[in-house]
């Protein structure tokens, strides 16, 4: 499993928008990074497989340079001081302060929940507008320091991607739809328990806001994302305006960002803000604990639906707090608000099944290429869209392969990936998906199934952004 901090949809508006050149091609060019890495992010991290021995640091920080070689040098590790290297020292500091979120409040011990070390890289690719867990570790780039600052100086941004690694080694929700979307907002969740316990803030003294101070100044943006109030983070011509909702009236069927998991993510992350705010105190003390109960007890499936996350929540308040039963109450209010539970919901069948509902819509296992790439009639254009990325961003990008320079590359490019058998695995959490269009050829390939050909393809059509 892979994930990435800043939405796909979010880092194409910016490669078509940016205010300057500098910022649309760093855009870009961090869309065409995530391509690459989404592969890394399918297996479980064999490091983390086991818990260190003794000796072994709990956390590792390494810089990449501005590369793209993971995991880079070492630069920090547990007992060494602080170094002259800011992101180097943000990144270990936030890190340590989620560990201990996780062993003091969960007593889980690191992302594994068995003491595994965790590895982290800084400097990341070169203006790399993302980060992500890549399966195995943690990974932040600089930003390309127009729009987005260093992904390292919100401290909330290294805990969501923390709980992706936790996520993948507990539920394992699939990065697809609704269960894309819980695993988005899993991560947001223990965000901002993380955030509001380094401030020691309540649940009504908290701002909700995801990543506040990502964005440069200048950018009208408040945050990445609102849990509280979702849609209301951001509204700048250069990043467009931010597309969450908070509502199940107001669900977004799209095949896009794997299927809106950072746009529909706002729906339970609303719910989790309005349980903790009426259930009152620290947000980790009695909410936080039963969505923590609810991904490990084991109940849900990967395919696991918004109403099956739902009803999971209710059962283990009903059981962690049998004796105020205020708490249940108060979080079947919170799903009742935002439209995934409706009144009168039989809790009791729902239990005697054990599981809730899955989400139906499973991504195809093996598109087809473009048959008619190398037929006599040919389409004109081909288009290609990227979605996904931590910030949930979509670029788009059209060639005319008449006229353009580069069309006679590209026609070459189709009829190789015509010939070529292309697998699809599931998306990766916040890691970009790819869809080309070519006459009556649709293709939906995430960024770790990218062949050379395709991954040559998409990034000459983006560079043409429309």
């Amino acid at each position: 499993m892979s994930c990435t901090f800043v939405p796909p949809y979010l880092l194409q508006r910016i490669a078509l928008r940016g205010g300057t050149r500098h910022a649309s091609a760093s855009g870009r060019d961090t869309l065409q990074v995530d391509d690459r890495l989404r592969a890394r992010r399918e297996s479980p991290p064999g490091q983390m497989a086991a818990p260190p021995l003794p000796g072994t640091k709990t956390r590792v920080v390494h810089t990449a340079n501005n590369t793209e070689v993971l995991p880079g040098e070492v630069a920090r590790s547990d007992g060494d001081p602080p170094v002259d290297d800011l992101a180097v020292d943000e990144a270990f500091d936030s890190s340590g302060q989620v560990w201990d979120l996780f062993d003091s409040q969960f007593g889980r011990q690191s992302i594994d929940g068995r003491g595994g070390t965790v590895s982290i890289t800084v400097h990341y690719g070169r203006d790399y507008d993302n980060a992500f867990w890549d399966g195995t570790q943690l990974v932040f780039g600089d930003g390309d320091g127009q729009i987005f600052e260093r992904f390292t100086k919100p401290m909330d941004v290294m805990a969501h991607e923390f709980t992706h690694g936790v996520t993948q080694f507990t539920a394992g929700f699939a990065y697809q739809d609704q269960p894309g979307a819980l695993n988005e907002s899993i991560s947001d969740v223990f965000a901002a328990m993380a955030k509001q316990r380094v401030l020691g803030q309540t649940a009504a003294q908290a701002d909700w806001l995801i990543a506040a101070g990502l964005f440069m100044p200048g950018i009208n943006a408040k945050a990445l994302r609102s849990m509280r109030e979702p849609g209301t983070a951001y509204d700048d011509p250069q990043i467009g305006k931010d597309l969450q909702v908070g509502s199940m009236a107001d669900y977004v069927e799209t095949e896009a960002d794997s299927g809106g998991v950072h746009i529909n993510s706002g729906i339970p992350n609303r719910a989790f803000a309005l349980a903790a705010l009426e259930i009152g105190g620290y947000s980790w003390e009695k909410a936080g604990q039963v969505w923590y109960d609810t991904l490990v007890n084991g109940q849900l499936s990967a395919q696991s639906s918004f109403e099956s996350f739902a009803l999971a929540t209710v059962t283990s308040a009903r059981r962690l707090f049998m004796n105020d039963p205020s708490v249940a109450d108060k979080i079947q209010a919170a799903w009742l608000e935002v439209g995934i539970l409706e009144s009168g919901v039989d809790l009791a069948a729902y239990q005697a099944t054990g599981v809730g509902l899955a989400s139906s819509a499973v991504p195809s296992d093996s598109p087809a290429g473009p048959a008619q790439a190398g037929s006599v009639e040919q389409p004109a254009t081909v288009a290609v869209c990227r979605s996904g990325g931590f910030a949930g961003t979509t670029k788009v990008g059209e060639l005319d392969l008449d006229s353009d320079p580069e069309g006679p590359e590209v026609r070459h490019l189709l009829m190789r990936v015509g010939m070529q058998p292309i697998t699809s695995t599931r998306p990766s959490p916040d890691r970009f998906v790819y869809t080309v269009d070519y006459g009556d050829w649709h293709l939906t390939v995430p960024e770790q199934d990218l062949t050379p050909e395709l991954r040559r393809l998409v990034q000459v059509v983006l560079n043409r952004g429309s």
